[in-house]
């Protein structure tokens, strides 16, 4: 009965072994299918990755919206979805630019804050219970893990899927860009630059096919670039460079007329449907360039279309010359009609300092004050790009060796994103795309190259030779066999070599993603004696004083750095903010600040001021106070009220705060409002009491008395101080 039943099981175990047996043949995958599952596979990682790598800040501190800008961009996300679309397109602001107000659907970008509203209704219909300030936390993060996948297809086009896996690596962590995009940097960069990857993309997939549906996409990529971020200028301007230049290389075809002509025409339309762009396309210098190539295809096509019906060359050589030079003057002429006439608006102070590094500082010190358009060091790009410096050259090299349409594309990205970021350090954040790509290229390739090598199998010599000829063959290959053992082993050392820098740029991003670029500005930290981390978090501290213990109609005077977060955080009126449109008013602010207790008064009170506040950091020696950024509120003020002079506040060119300092210094609005009561105290043991930690001297004065301002709060590590604005003197 055993036995029989032994012989019973064993068919069974066979036909059960093989049945798994057939059922894992059948899930074998094909080799191409492999190679689908293995990108696939990567590219869920890195969009993992991409989004992860940016939460560090939240880890540490807290969800919260870092920097200046970012609050202003919350308050309006905020107004959009309690009030509706309508009621933001016509939002009249009184609470910013007192007594001005702004007018707000008119007068920003609004593609992020549509954007992180969407996003919101969307989570809130799935039955998700989210806060819109979560959402507009993890915007950036969320759009740099579709960045990634837009750089791999962008690669892939340029290239190949290897150099586009490898790009979508590289900007997943690089610095330039995570800079940007960190959770909590609600920023019109976190969204723009992917717009800006898509539409680069969507155009350079139109040129490469011809077809009319990619172009139609690049066009509505564009238009929501223009809708993100005043930064869609650089598209506007190097996609018609690009095609000037394929024109002239004589690379004119029927695919880059499509593309080209549906991308600008649909894009330029879509484009003025928004409020703070609206004719700008065409009634702007900076926008000419695009309107001016557009004509120029028009003329291509035209010539192209004569030359096919003439068959004598000279003929055509003729009337080339006729059409070219009645075009370029015509063209020469309404250009020049159009701008003294004043149709067409000239360029800006910001286009114009692109250009000229210069300008900013000599004709508009607003836009030089601000950190983030200053030129870029040497520092920088090493900080950013790390070892992606030394790849970008070679990656150039492989683009040339390989030229066609779209590799001249992403040479003339490379290459006008990099100047760009040499002049100003804010668009680095530009660069990373074109760095990261190009970078990926020689990566890429020279991995492919080295493994082929590593791959090749040398042959065993032929012994014996009969003929002359045969034997130097033989000589040749058995020389050829004996040198391969040495390129394998060359190209696996360039291997590890390679591995070992990419390993490198890894550490380097995580540790500068966490260090560096994951500290709000709004809560600051520190090493304490013991090691330990210290937390000032005196500007929320401030902030909320100012919402709970002042009336609801109070101005707050402040210099404009600090106007978005007081609005937003402190729901009070500001007299100046971070939109910096009206250079008077912000210079008004400036000579108040730098001007004699008894001046600054009379200023305050013709502006309804009731308090005043300004960010001190001698106590705990944070450098970004108001008494460092004091010379761009002189420059400012002076720019528009000649009475403010620079050099009143300088000892021999040098600024002090010291006993050496100007007298004009010791005793300015700025000065007493910073170091009032300053001098009593001791900051440092072994120091005398009134030492600035900050700039590291004694101030010079010590005996500060205020005559129309009382100190009304300061926090507890003395970084925002707030004065009130006394009434006026009863006269009877």
């Amino acid at each position: 009965m055993g036995a029989a039943a032994k012989v019973d099981k064993l068919p069974m175990d066979l036909l059960s072994s093989q049945g798994v047996n057939s059922m894992l043949k059948s899930f074998k995958l094909k080799t191409k299918q492999q190679e689908l599952l293995i990108r696939v596979t990567i590219l869920f990682l890195v969009y993992v990755l991409a989004f992860i790598t940016r939460l560090f800040s939240v880890l540490r501190y807290e969800s919260m919206i870092h920097e200046f800008d970012p609050y202003f961009n919350y308050r309006v996300t905020q107004y959009l979805t309690q009030k509706g679309y309508y009621e933001f397109w016509n939002w009249f602001d009184s609470e910013s630019w007192y007594p001005l107000g702004r007018i707000i659907g008119g007068t920003l970008y609004p593609g992020l804050m549509v954007t992180a509203a969407l996003i919101y209704s969307t989570l809130r219909f799935l039955r998700f219970a989210v806060h819109i300030r979560e959402v507009c936390v993890l915007t950036a993060p969320f759009f740099a893990s579709n960045t990634t996948l837009v750089a791999y297809f962008f690669g892939k086009e340029i290239w190949d899927s290897g150099a586009g896996l490898v790009a979508a690596v590289l900007i997943a962590v690089c610095p330039g860009y995570i800079s940007r995009s960190v959770a909590g940097s609600y920023d019109n960069e976190g969204v723009a630059i992917f717009a800006l990857l898509l539409t680069f993309y969507l155009f350079v997939k139109a040129v490469n096919t011809g077809s009319l549906a990619w172009a139609l996409a690049s066009a509505f990529g564009y238009f929501y670039m223009v809708s993100a971020w005043g930064g869609y200028v650089f598209i506007i301007n190097l996609i018609p460079l690009y095609v000037m230049v394929l024109l002239v290389t004589g690379r004119f075809s029927m695919r880059l007329y499509v593309a080209y002509n549906c991308m600008y025409v649909l894009g330029m339309l879509l484009a003025m449907q928004i409020r703070f762009v609206g004719f700008q396309h065409v009634q702007s210098g900076e926008h000419m360039a695009a309107m001016g190539v557009f004509f120029l295809m028009q003329v291509f096509y035209f010539l192209d279309w004569v030359k096919h019906l003439l068959d004598d060359p000279k003929l055509f050589q003729a009337f080339l010359r006729i059409t070219v030079t009645f075009t370029v003057g015509l063209g020469a002429i309404a250009l020049g009609v159009g701008t003294a006439s004043g149709y067409i608006s000239p360029w800006t102070g910001r286009f114009y300092s692109l250009l000229d590094p210069t300008y900013a500082k000599d004709h508009i010190p607003i836009i030089a004050s601000v950190s983030e358009h200053q030129p870029t060091a040497w520092s920088s790009f090493m900080f950013d790009f790390h070892v992606l410096l030394l790849l970008f050259p070679a990656g150039l090299y492989f683009c040339f060796k390989r030229l066609s349409d779209v590799t001249i594309f992403i040479v003339m990205y490379g290459l006008t994103s990099m100047y760009f970021a040499g002049v100003m350090v804010r668009l680095i954040l530009v660069a990373t795309p074109a760095v990261c790509l190009i970078s990926a290229i020689a990566v890429s390739a020279t991995i492919k190259n080295l493994t082929q090598l590593v791959r090749l199998k040398s042959k065993p010599a032929i012994g014996g030779m009969s003929k002359g000829t045969t034997g130097s063959k033989t000589s040749s290959k058995a020389s050829l066999d004996q040198s391969m053992p040495f390129q394998r082993n060359g190209a696996l050392a360039l291997l590890f070599g390679a591995f070992y820098l990419l390993s490198r740029y890894a550490i380097h991003c995580t540790w500068v993603t966490s260090e560096a670029y994951s500290s709000p500005s709004i809560v600051l930290a520190a090493r304490g004696a013991h090691g330990n981390r210290v937390i000032f978090d005196d500007y929320r501290e401030a902030y909320f004083w100012l919402r709970q213990n002042t009336p609801q109609d109070a101005k707050v005077m402040s210099w404009w750095d600090y106007g978005y977060q007081i609005t937003a955080m402190a729901n009070r009126t500001v007299i100046v903010d971070n939109n910096t449109w009206n250079n008077t008013h912000i210079a008004t602010v400036g000579r108040a600040m730098s001007s004699y207790e008894n001046e600054a008064y009379d200023i305050m009170r013709s502006l309804d001021v009731d308090y005043v506040l300004v960010v001190f950091g001698g106590v705990t020696g944070y450098s970004s106070d108001d008494i460092n950024k004091f010379l761009w509120m002189v420059r400012i003020g002076g720019g528009v009220f000649p009475v403010i002079k620079e050099p009143d506040y300088l000892v021999n060119g040098e600024y002090r705060v010291d006993r050496g300092a100007a007298p004009k210094m010791l005793n300015c609005l700025m000065y007493k409002l910073s170091y009032y009561r300053f001098g009593e105290m001791t900051t440092e043991y072994g120091k005398p009491p009134g030492y600035d930690r900050a700039r590291g001297v004694e101030i010079g004065n010590k005996d500060i008395k205020l005559e129309h301002l009382e100190e009304a709060f300061t926090t507890s590590n003395w970084i925002v101080r707030i004065y009130k604005v006394k009434p006026p003197n009863n006269r009877w």
